[in-house]
């Protein structure tokens, strides 16, 4: 069968097409009229399925562009540089361990989840891992990424693993869907924290001791300068460049010296790319660097974060993403063992529904759905939604790496 060409090829045309959909979206968001809708549809989803639709219908392909290319080799690398910049070790601290410990187990139960859905799926039905000759671990390791970090974290995976556009697209909605089922669930008892913190015998006393200190955090927040904007960027691209340097040099000389470590994804370009970017924001992280997340590094970062959403929504098939429902029991598996475990750590240490609720939703949802959950508990919360959903995409991508490949082993 011969594939139908792409009504716009042109790569400036398609750019424009995609940079339109995602303003029409977010504005979209501002509207009263569309409140209801966004409550029930995320708009995250939306970025990823209408340029999806918008390739199913040949009205764009990723096939005639280099738009996905670009943005996975330049932008990808300077996202995660920016997340991981962002963070604030000090205020991390403060946080108190019981944030950090359920934080922590969520992202175990994660790693757990992901290699039991499978063996369950598996012993169930030994065909849904390889239908059509495709690897469907590597799908669901971008997923691993995602629900331990965000999505910077699952498109870096993505990179590593490098799934077939049909297994991503497939994996995409099993992450969406229950991913948003979870934050709904959460949020609806939200307004039940109190009873749930006295059934649990949890001191709240913290959260209102964070509030404090996180409403003079944000005073600090400035508009940034013309000259601050370029230092900014020079820092990102700067060592996004140094990582594809590391790249170009170390991935072909292990290829060549070291073969048998190519099952762990360490002769890919991307896997270096991605670890180099994100160990150096972590390091500078600890320096005056830290600082430029005052001139909006996070929020760059995001913009970039978006644009890279799109790219691969171009890549999706979204008529293929329904042909393994076996995925969807993976999913639903995967998705619980998360929450034992992020509400059994809530019970050991006596943590407020507050840390339960964020901890989880910083691993699974990132930072928006994390800073959304945080706000459903006061507005001035939010930034710690931000702060542990950053810490998510610190440590995020290599959780996911790991178990991607856990997920492999037991897929064979």
């Amino acid at each position: 069968m011969i594939e139908e060409k792409a009504f716009f090829t042109n790569d400036a045309v398609v750019l424009g097409i995609l940079m339109a959909t995602l303003a029409i979206i977010f504005y979209s968001t501002t509207l009263k009229s569309f409140e209801k809708f966004y409550k029930i549809v995320p708009s995250i989803l939306l970025c990823f399925f209408i340029p999806g639709l918008l390739s199913s219908f040949n009205v764009i392909s990723a096939a005639d562009s280099q738009l996905d290319e670009t943005a996975s080799r330049f932008f990808l690398p300077t996202c995660l540089v920016f997340f991981t910049l962002s963070i604030d070790i000090q205020a991390l601290r403060q946080l108190g361990g019981k944030a950090l410990f359920v934080f922590f187990a969520g992202a175990i139960g994660v790693m757990v989840g992901g290699p039991v859905g499978i063996w369950v799926g598996k012993m169930i039905d030994p065909t849904f891992l390889g239908k059509d000759g495709e690897e469907i671990w590597r799908g669901l390791a971008t997923i691993a990424g995602s629900w331990t970090g965000g999505n910077a974290n699952q498109l870096a995976l993505k990179e590593i693993f490098q799934p077939s556009p049909a297994v991503f697209a497939q994996t995409s909605v099993i992450d969406v869907l229950f991913a948003e089922l979870w934050l709904g669930f959460l949020l609806y008892f939200v307004a039940k924290a109190a009873i749930i913190d006295k059934k649990m015998k949890a001191d709240a006393s913290i959260i209102k001791e964070i509030q404090e200190r996180v409403e003079i955090e944000s005073a600090k927040q400035k508009n940034p300068t013309f000259q601050e904007l370029f230092l900014l960027l020079a820092v990102g691209f700067g060592i996004t460049g140094l990582a594809h340097i590391v790249a170009d040099n170390v991935a072909p000389f292990i290829e060549t010296n070291y073969p048998n470590l190519k099952a762990y994804s360490l002769a890919s370009k991307s896997f270096w790319i991605v670890t180099v970017s994100s160990l150096s924001g972590f390091i500078l992280s600890n320096t005056k660097a830290r600082n430029l997340e005052r001139f909006g590094a996070s929020k760059i970062g995001t913009l970039f974060l978006y644009f890279l959403i799109a790219t691969i929504g171009m890549q999706l098939h979204i008529f293929e993403a329904f042909k393994n429902p076996m995925l969807f029991l993976v999913g639903l598996i995967w998705i619980l063992i998360h929450a034992v475990f992020t509400i059994i750590a809530s019970y050991i240490v006596k943590a407020p529904f507050f840390f339960t609720a964020v901890g989880s939703q910083a691993n699974v949802g990132g930072v928006a759905s994390a800073s959304v959950v945080a706000a459903a508990f006061n507005p001035s919360l939010a930034p710690i939604g931000v702060l542990l959903a950053i810490l998510g995409n610190a440590v995020g991508t290599y959780c996911g790496y790991l178990t991607g490949l856990v997920m492999q082993w037991v897929s064979n």
